[in-house]
């Protein structure tokens, strides 16, 4: 998150001090070199998805299935590859009752059809080209590096269980239309970002440049979401979810734990981590797990969101003279 070396530690010139952090390309990651992952999660999460949405739009069949209300298929030298009218879809993707079929995440079937599984596929489903692109070059930029400094282990638990804690707030609150895509699981994922750089607060130098700049980022993201037709549910649900995994699973260890095995014998070392990190720990620990258990109690009890929340339909779409949100 903020370039530069890690702090300077005592008892050691800068001559002599082993490299063990180096500055990285990217302004807002501390690189180990030590402990480098190879990317490989990531690229078969693109992979899969691209996959999916070529067997969406087979199945989807446009030239075939097309009733011509809407005007003609898009793009039709694809064949059964072809698009949707771009007054239907103008992200060139599938109908929506395609993606319904195919697992789009729809709250009665959750709940009252006893399809929970919609909950994880719609994470894999993408509304069109435009959509897909946007979500997996986000994911590409972002995951790659995160799974190398963490690991296939940790970010793929941060993607998938973000991804479902932006399904199950979009659930409660989004309750008569369908939503598909990865933003959830891509919000986590910031989310994570942010969360490591508070848990590990101490190894970074230019704090405040790299928590304003990641801030702002999230920001903006978060803002795209009040625009009609954008699930900003999913995006907050998703981003709340991995703020708190990260804490979970991002620590650092202190950079005096790191170097140890470089230190004389019978010096001090220090513990691995700092006692804030323990803490930071435990809360969100609790947090995850009430989280998940009351969401997921109220979404199969048929609960609507708006019930105990009757301001937060704001946190979607906030009408203006272009646009409403009753669509939403």
């Amino acid at each position: 998150m903020a370039s530069g070396d890690l702090e300077q530690g005592g008892g050691m010139n800068e001559k002599h001090r082993p490299n063990i952090y180096h500055r990285p390309t990217s302004p807002y990651h501390v690189e180990n070199t030590e402990k480098q992952w190879t990317s490989w999660l990531v690229p078969m999460i693109v992979v899969a998805n691209a996959a999916v949405f070529v067997v969406v739009m087979y199945i989807n069949d446009c030239p075939k299935n097309n009733l011509g209300f809407e005007g003609s298929c898009v793009a039709e030298f694809l064949g059964r590859l072809s698009f949707q009218p771009l007054r239907e879809n103008p992200l060139f993707g599938p109908s929506s009752n395609t993606l319904e079929k195919l697992g789009a995440l729809e709250w009665n079937k959750v709940v009252h059809g006893n399809q929970g599984w919609r909950l994880i596929t719609c994470i894999w489903l993408h509304a069109g080209v435009i959509h897909l692109l946007a979500n997996m070059l986000s994911l590409v930029y972002i995951g790659m590096r995160l799974e190398q400094q963490f690991g296939f282990v940790r970010i793929g638990l941060i993607y998938l269980l973000s991804g479902l804690g932006g399904s199950i707030l979009s659930s409660l609150f989004i309750q008569h239309n369908i939503s598909v895509g990865a933003s959830g699981a891509l919000f986590g994922l910031l989310g994570a970002m942010l969360s490591e750089l508070l848990t590990n607060w101490t190894i970074y130098t230019n704090k405040a440049a790299a928590l304003i700049t990641l801030v702002v980022i999230i920001a903006v993201n978060l803002a795209v979401g009040i625009l009609p037709h954008v699930d900003n549910f999913a995006h907050i649900g998703g981003f709340l979810t991995g703020f708190l995994l990260g804490f979970v699973l991002m620590l650092r260890p202190q950079f005096g734990w790191v170097r140890r095995q470089h230190l004389p014998a019978g010096a001090h070392v220090k513990s691995k981590h700092k006692a804030y990190q323990y803490v930071f720990w435990v809360i969100a620990m609790v947090l995850v797990i009430v989280g998940f258990t009351v969401g997921l109690i109220m979404l199969f009890r048929g609960e609507n969101g708006y019930d105990h929340c009757r301001w937060c339909h704001y946190l979607s779409c906030v009408p203006t003279s272009n646009w409403h949100c009753g669509n939403k």
